[in-house]
């Protein structure tokens, strides 16, 4: 595990090797550059963040901490102000200690995410590493309206080896979950995972469709943990923010799994979007394969952007 863990940390840093570009080498020649630390030095900080697509108000935030910190510990010299941002970030994206609960109860995982951000391929490797973990899981088809959709699914049930319940493209959502819930109970299955829809073009129907799947978990599956999934596309920065923003107005969302962070120039909206939203970024993905998908560790996630 440990080896896995490290090779995972190898894979992050390299993948974020154009994120570290934009942000870090920008505050080393800032930390190197200046002699003390005046409004000169906090502005080009400032800029130097905002560019790595953090976002303005994470970057105020994390700004009007370094400052209090500046102040509080007498630090005059600018290079010592690194140690103190980095540990900034980190308090920006904690986690909190019941980020993970779905996967020890029995839970009802909903999976949301527009075409093209790596949605179903999130679900296939979560239902592996739960698998791996001794857990029970089924997956349910239920985005009916994606051509392909199903099928891609059913691909990853198979490498990951857990159970699907599906029915054909065009079918009602609502009516796969109900049959998944179903053979949830029949089989007793730990964690039901539901791939769902995500067309933000068309923000009502989603909310109806939603909301209807969200009635028969209620009626059919009453005492279940309820976890809801954004899946985001790290590459968009600013994008996949607003996107999140749109989500959160349609479900109520839990957590991030922010994927496609290898090789991005815009992987500081990690950041933004768990210190903008309050919502927590849980996942991770930096490639194709099963196991590069991974829990966010914030510590993790910040060394390996300022290694």
């Amino acid at each position: 595990m440990a080896e896995e863990k490290k090779g995972f940390f190898g894979r992050l840093v390299a993948g974020l090797q154009k994120t570290r570009e934009t942000i870090v080498s920008g505050m080393d020649a800032i930390f190197g550059g200046f002699s003390a630390i005046d409004d000169d030095f906090y502005e080009e900080l400032e800029e130097t963040l905002i560019m790595g697509d953090l976002g303005i108000a994470t970057t105020m935030k994390v700004m009007d901490e370094l400052r209090n910190k500046v102040r509080e510990l007498h630090i005059t010299q600018p290079g010592e102000c690194r140690q103190l941002l980095m540990d900034s970030l980190k308090r920006q994206m904690y986690l909190g200690e019941n980020a993970y609960d779905f996967e020890k109860r029995h839970s009802v995982v909903l999976v949301i995410g527009v075409n093209g951000v790596g949605k179903t391929t999130s679900i296939g490797k979560l239902a592996g590493q739960l698998k791996d973990q001794g857990r029970k899981v089924i997956l349910a088809a239920a985005d009916t309206f994606r051509a392909a959709a199903i099928e891609q699914l059913t691909e990853w049930a198979d490498r990951a080896g857990v159970d699907i319940v599906a029915q054909h493209e065009g079918a009602d959502p609502a009516a796969v979950v109900y049959d998944a819930i179903s053979a949830a109970k029949a089989r007793n299955a730990d964690v039901l995972i539901c791939d769902t829809a995500g067309r933000l073009h068309n923000k009502k129907n989603l909310m109806e469709e939603l909301r209807k799947i969200d009635r028969v978990i209620t009626r059919e599956y009453p005492n279940t943990y309820r976890e809801t999934l954004v899946v985001l596309d790290g590459t968009t920065g600013q994008n996949a923010l607003a996107q999140a923003r749109q989500f959160m107005e349609v479900a109520d969302v839990t957590g991030i799994i922010l994927t496609k962070l290898d090789g991005t120039a815009k992987g500081g909206i990690a950041v933004a979007i768990q210190s903008e939203l309050g919502i927590p970024v849980k996942y991770i993905g930096i490639g194709e394969k099963i196991d590069d998908l991974q829990k966010f560790d914030a510590d993790q996630f910040i060394n390996a952007l300022f290694s």
